[in-house]
């Protein structure tokens, strides 16, 4: 991984500022929820802005992605190869391995998609429930040309409460594609499980 200080000179060298509001505060263990992801060209923003926090963040993808050549890339990218078994979901799969190891910090994009979508998928908020881990966000907002960080988010246990806070996070943040932006409605709320809903079926 690059220094921080070459990390930063990239992102300023490309017209973009970041801040990190968890300078200092990085739990050891984090999910990272990223967005807007618009484009295939936000990859090496995320890879200098991972660089210029000093934190070494991974990606998880299935383990048959990790064969071969293409594999060795992608470990040496940070990817983390995922075994999903018959008795685990993907939700189960990672928060083991949050459990094995004593630092890891996921990145997940959101949308999991590069297209426009009117909500987010909920992977990541499970993931964080069932692993035990507060969220770090990573707003990439092409429109202020800034890439930001949050504070450490805990959740709280109310779904619709924590999604309601994330979605106004990110509300109209500008991606580098601007069409493929996301634009919050809080109608999407009503499709997410009411109080505390500590289990679920995660959907992905």
């Amino acid at each position: 991984m690059m220094s921080p200080g070459t990390a930063r000179f990239m992102l300023r060298l490309n017209g973009m500022r970041f801040v990190d509001h968890s300078a200092g505060r990085w739990p050891k263990k984090c999910v990272v929820p990223t967005g807007p992801h618009t484009t295939n060209r936000d990859f090496p923003y995320g890879l200098w802005a991972r660089a210029a926090a000093g934190q070494y963040i991974q990606f998880v993808a299935k383990s048959t992605l990790f064969r071969g050549p293409a594999g060795a890339v992608m470990k040496s990218l940070g990817g983390v190869p995922v075994v999903r078994e018959k008795r685990t979901n993907f939700t189960q799969s990672v928060a083991k391995i949050f459990a094995e190891r004593e630092e890891f910090k996921l990145c997940i994009a959101m949308e999991g998609t590069r297209k426009k979508v009117d909500r987010f998928r909920t992977g990541f908020y499970w993931i964080a429930r069932e692993a035990g881990v507060p969220m770090v966000f990573a707003k990439f907002d092409f429109g202020n040309k800034v890439i930001e960080f949050s504070e450490p988010f805990y959740p709280t246990g109310d779904v619709r409460a924590d999604f309601d806070f994330i979605y106004r996070y990110f509300d109209g943040v500008r991606g580098l594609v601007p069409g493929n932006s996301f634009v919050y409605d809080p109608a999407v709320l009503e499709e997410l499980p009411q109080g505390d809903a500590a289990s679920g079926s995660p959907r992905r």
